[in-house]
């Protein structure tokens, strides 16, 4: 992850995406990024799913499939030509999805551009000390602590420790009772 401490773009010379959430949501992307950088920049996809969004087919693309990547050796073999591609901006969709939760964090972190997040929405923002308060906001959404889930999650975990607690004298109790009356 670079360009985290300006809000400077680079020269977009090449888009690497993340697929992490609902297709749909970079298939309407893609007309967006295409008509903003221009058809000639190609724009590659990191995947889970075994068929392509639409949007891919008409453009020379390269594509990585995770599942081809298993094990520790072979994870490194993407990072390093993943960042050997020399990406000038990479997208990863963050729509409140469990996929590939793990591969896009790190891919974020190894591959040296610009990051841009997307939204369940199809919107995007930059990933940089410009944009903190939106990045702020964003954290806090999916957390549950933004809008009217914010008590109930603060009550939730306030509450969890006590909770914990009770349980735990409650076995305690009725395994030692147990255990008295068996004696």
């Amino acid at each position: 992850m670079r360009y985290f401490l300006t809000g400077r773009l680079p020269e977009v010379t090449s888009i690497l995406l993340v697929e992490s959430g609902t297709r749909g949501l970079l298939e309407g992307l893609i007309p967006g990024l295409r008509q903003a950088w221009g058809d000639e920049i190609p724009i590659d996809l990191v995947t889970c799913y075994a068929t392509l969004p639409k949007g891919f087919e008409a453009h020379n693309t390269r594509v990585y499939r995770v599942g081809d990547y298993r094990g520790r050796a072979a994870r490194g073999r993407l990072y390093g030509e993943l960042a050997a591609n020399r990406y000038a901006l990479v997208g990863i969709v963050c729509s409140g999805e469990i996929v590939m939760a793990k591969w896009k964090w790190v891919l974020a972190l190894r591959i040296p551009a610009k990051l841009f997040v997307i939204n369940e929405n199809g919107d995007y923002f930059w990933f940089d000390r410009m944009h903190l308060g939106t990045i702020r906001r964003f954290v806090l959404f999916r957390s549950g602590l933004a809008g009217s889930g914010a008590v109930r999650t603060l009550v939730r975990l306030i509450s969890f420790p006590f909770t914990l607690l009770y349980l735990l004298l409650y076995a305690t109790s009725a395994h030692a009772r147990r255990a008295w009356r068996k004696s």
